[in-house]
């Protein structure tokens, strides 16, 4: 099977774009809030940190075996950038097909809405149709915006927790 890829993903609302260095300067605005950080920890990079995290991530995983797919979530109506959503897609040792880890975040002016929701269905949506079989995300037991975002992704929790996050996964394929 091949790697899934960062393709432009169109939902209703939104277009999710391939994440590109020339992103850093608008998203550095739109992650500015530092309540993003309340569940996930650290502070709001600036736009010359957020440059060079995206100098990394568009670079690619440094593991053969792991794809980094990256997205910033664009608000069609008015152009503008919202949020990111991405995914690290691999084979575990334990899992017979890829397993992609997914993660989303909308700036605060937008939270909401419903972007969140249409975002990752959008991801979920184009992993499937790339072949990986699951998807999970590890999300704050606190964090009961993201859970609901999960849970309208179709993912469900499975009562397992990883560093204080609950594991939330969904079976994929048709």
């Amino acid at each position: 099977m091949s790697p899934a890829a960062a393709e432009t993903v169109s939902t209703a609302r939104l277009d999710l774009l391939p994440l590109r260095v020339a992103h850093a300067r608008e998203m550095a605005a739109v992650l500015s809030d530092p309540a993003l950080h309340t569940f996930i920890g650290g502070a709001p990079d600036t736009p010359d940190a957020l440059r060079a995290r995206y100098e990394r991530l568009s670079a690619g995983s440094p593991d053969p075996g792991v794809t980094w797919l990256n997205w910033v979530i664009r608000l069609r109506a008015d152009g503008c950038l919202t949020g990111t959503v991405q995914a690290t897609v691999g084979r575990p040792a334990a899992e017979p097909a890829e397993v992609a880890e997914i993660a989303w975040v909308v700036g605060t002016p937008w939270q909401g809405r419903g972007i969140a929701v249409e975002a990752a269905r959008g991801l979920v949506g184009l992993l499937d149709r790339q072949g990986v079989r699951s998807v999970v995300a590890h999300i704050h037991p606190d964090h009961h915006a993201s859970a609901a975002v999960a849970a309208a992704a179709g993912l469900t929790p499975t009562g397992e927790v990883h560093d204080g996050e609950l594991r939330w996964s969904r079976r994929l394929g048709r």
